[in-house]
């Protein structure tokens, strides 16, 4: 009965370990996914920016014109 006792001592330790360090740096999501969504949104608001900066550009007044 004592291996028994000493197993189940044993056996309850390591998952009170395992439980006690949840995080270990698992992670649900895969880094390669977070990096690639962040790639993701910062070519959206370079061309946002882009964008706006090429609308402001065409659009400013001609004062070099003498009349």
């Amino acid at each position: 009965m004592s291996i028994l006792s000493y197993l189940h001592v044993v056996v309850t330790t390591r998952l009170a370990e395992l439980r006690r360090d949840g995080e270990r740096g698992d992670s649900p999501v895969p880094t390669a996914v977070i990096i690639a969504g962040l790639v993701g949104v910062a070519i959206a608001v370079t061309a946002l920016a882009l964008t706006k900066a090429n609308n402001w550009m065409t659009n400013i007044p001609n004062y070099t014109e003498t009349k």
